[in-house]
């Protein structure tokens, strides 16, 4: 199972596995849990502790020993609803700070998957009725397969028309039958290079797909419009 999502709603690699081996035990003490998580009895204790405050489990206490039991995954769905509620109330103060900057960064660099992804809601945000992208290789996919088709329909809803230029160890992937509003085409096998170009309005991503990938943003009109001329003439090139 990909866990990468339970990572991204905040939850720590410890409370993962202390959540999931719950889940196959039912109920069960804590020697059974440390067992079965591979974890320390120490982090095993606290992890518990953070999970009861997440109300991620319940607890028993039967004599001296406490029985625990994962909560309903659906239960989750609530957690991250309150999240969610909790951030919206101080979006709009984080939007006016945000506004006030003296400067804006034309340049800004990610790491990680999870600053990969945060590149491409960046992309996803700004203006521009569509999407081009050339160089993407079947590396890209470590961000997982169900998170590409999940963003590629906000893409779509959105009413942003795709163009993407894939390298050829992608064609088993089949986005065309997977991502609405888009074409895409496939270079030919060969030289297959880990960056990825995304061009959207104004603003160009640069991703290498390393092993920890790192992404560059840049947000400039000009060099914008002079690489998705020369996405164009790879395009048109492309059959």
């Amino acid at each position: 199972m990909d866990t990468t999502i339970l990572e991204d709603i905040g939850l720590t690699n410890a409370e993962i596995k202390v959540y999931l081996a719950l889940l196959e035990l039912g109920t069960a003490t804590a020697g059974p849990i440390i067992e079965k998580s591979g974890l320390q009895s120490s982090v095993v204790h606290m992890t518990l502790n953070k999970l009861l405050d997440k109300g991620m489990l319940s607890v028993i206490k039967e004599g001296k020993r406490n029985h625990y039991q994962a909560s309903n995954p659906k239960h989750i769905i609530a957690y991250i609803n309150e999240k969610r509620e909790r951030f919206e109330a101080i979006l709009p103060e984080l939007l006016l700070k945000q506004q006030t900057a003296p400067t804006k960064p034309e340049v800004i660099t990610f790491r990680t998957i999870k600053g990969v992804k945060e590149l491409l809601h960046e992309l996803l945000d700004t203006e521009g009725k569509e999407h081009h992208t050339f160089g993407s290789a079947k590396e890209s996919l470590m961000l997982g397969d169900a998170w590409w088709v999940h963003y590629h329909k906000k893409r779509a809803r959105k009413g942003i028309k795709a163009k993407l230029l894939f390298n050829e160890s992608l064609q088993a992937w089949q986005a065309e039958r997977k991502y609405p509003k888009s074409e895409v085409k496939y270079t030919k096998k060969g030289f297959e290079p880990l960056t990825e170009t995304i061009i959207r309005g104004d603003k160009v991503g640069i991703i290498l797909w390393t092993p920890i990938p790192l992404g560059i943003l840049i947000h400039h009109k000009s060099l914008a419009a002079s690489y998705d001329t020369f996405f164009e003439i790879m395009w048109n090139a492309t059959k």
